[in-house]
């Protein structure tokens, strides 16, 4: 384990011929045995969870197989990949805490916080099913499709501005009626 956390900056470094070999120079398999180990050291730098590391450096050389004959620096590539690939796994998983993980159990396997979890779910389904179709579908377009407020105002047609206006003051509303049916930590 004391392997994983090398500072990422020498590996980095590595080999200034083998950084600027293109692909053509060098095969999918050749790159795979000579980066495999740096960059799931540099994805576990970045994620801090061993079987997420290991799932972020395969799909990054899945998508390299898939671009193999484009690139110009495989490795530059591969860790710009990884990073990009560690960086989304981040922000969707942000609500896990490291306190958590170190235990040996995220706050998600405690059956309490199960428990709990899954009757705010429901609470919040019932209250939204109350609201008008197209505050659903704002509210559908922004955390089941993740799209960026520019993105709901070209699908909605409406502006931008007013999507965020609309945001803040159905999640308010929907944070009210969680409070009024007893849930609790809802601002």
């Amino acid at each position: 384990m004391s392997q994983m956390t090398e500072p990422v900056p020498m590996k980095l470094m590595g080999n200034p011929k083998q950084a600027t070999r293109s692909a053509a120079e060098h095969s999918l398999e050749e790159c795979f045995r000579d980066e495999e180990s740096p960059l799931l050291r540099y994805a576990y730098a970045l994620v801090r969870r061993r079987e997420v590391a290991e799932e972020l450096v395969q799909e990054a050389f899945m998508r390299a197989h898939q671009h193999w004959g484009q690139m110009e620096q495989p490795r530059a590539w591969l860790y710009r990949a990884v990073r990009n690939l560690a960086l989304n796994y981040l922000r969707k998983h942000r609500r896990e805490s490291i306190g958590d993980e170190e235990a040996g159990e995220s706050n998600d396997e405690r059956p309490d916080r199960c428990t709990d979890k899954l009757e705010t779910a429901a609470k919040l389904r019932a209250l939204m099913s109350e609201m008008s179709e197209s505050d659903q579908e704002l509210i559908r377009l922004k955390y089941e499709e993740e799209l960026s407020y520019a993105g709901i105002a070209e699908k909605l047609e409406i502006g931008v501005g007013n999507v965020g206006y609309r945001l803040h003051h159905i999640l308010k509303s929907l944070g009210e009626g969680l409070k009024r049916v007893g849930v609790e930590g809802t601002e």
